[in-house]
């Protein structure tokens, strides 16, 4: 028998996740929910502490959009649990299968016919007057500013030599996955998920310089908040820590990929066409 961890959008999940945790328990499956997703199935005997929901599991289930697929990923990764998408949200850029498959993608996976997509994460290491913390993301890490109607300076060094200082609304550190997320809105380049590279975008920066720039992956950014403005951060969209001028920012690729579940080769061309609704005109 297997043991599944679900991670729910809590306001779209509750009919598909009932049955489909049922469906599991009925062919004697453990189940683990976040406990505070645990409501929407009335089941407190199903609820898991975070730090416990992926020990010993065989695999994350998220049923919700990509901000639901974020939040699986951030727990999995570092238990190297595989993760499998189903899309409830708009775009689904990350799920795998739609409502309807559910149950055969789960009988699929039961019977070892998948494929796992490793997907390149970066890691942050924040250091502060409060100390040294780190957090990954799967799409971006993005430093900005904190006060409305005023820029921020980030002073950036590329593997230890200063680069250049932006003045700007802030500075996106993406993955090749997080190309098609906030990146995009500010005209970076969209880059095949399965590529492994660290994008690093300003936005709207106060300067003739002002392009995306493709970095290796094992390229160590450092961002340091220059001036007297104070800056945020936020992972994956989660704001993450306040920072004041002279805290620093040292982004690259982390150590724990995203493991994927696929079930054949996912094609990026058509997602795209699909997306974005591309094609003759």
């Amino acid at each position: 028998m297997s043991t599944f961890g679900l991670v729910l959008h809590r306001e779209r999940a509750g009919d598909l996740a009932r049955s489909t945790v049922n469906w599991l328990l009925e062919r004697g499956h453990e189940v683990r929910v976040l406990a505070e997703d645990a409501g929407v199935l009335d089941d407190a005997e199903l609820s898991t502490r975070a730090e416990d929901l992926c020990a010993g599991t065989d695999l994350v289930l998220s049923l919700g959009g990509d901000g639901t697929m974020l939040r699986a990923v951030e727990l999995a990764a570092a238990d190297d649990v595989p993760v499998l998408g189903v899309n409830l949200g708009q775009l689904g850029y990350l799920t795998e299968v739609e409502p309807a498959g559910v149950r055969m993608a789960l009988k699929r996976f039961l019977a070892g016919s998948y494929s796992l997509e490793e997907r390149m994460r970066v890691e942050a290491e924040i250091a502060d007057a409060d100390g040294v913390r780190t957090s990954s993301a799967l799409n971006e890490v993005v430093v900005e500013k904190s006060e409305m109607g005023h820029t921020v300076r980030l002073d950036v060094a590329l593997d230890g030599r200063p680069f250049t200082s932006y003045v700007a609304d802030g500075l996106i550190l993406a993955t090749p996955t997080g190309s098609t997320a906030y990146v995009f809105s500010v005209r970076g380049p969209i880059v095949d998920p399965r590529h492994r590279a660290v994008l690093m975008a300003p936005v709207a920066a106060h300067m003739l310089f002002d392009r995306s720039i493709v970095l290796r992956p094992d390229c160590e950014v450092r961002v340091t908040i220059g001036g007297d403005r104070a800056a945020g951060v936020s992972v994956d969209g989660r704001p993450f820590a306040r920072l004041d001028p002279g805290s620093t920012v040292r982004c690259r690729a982390s150590d724990q990929p995203a493991r994927l579940v696929t079930f054949g080769e996912r094609d990026f061309h058509a997602v795209l066409r699909e997306k974005f609704q591309l094609g003759p005109r």
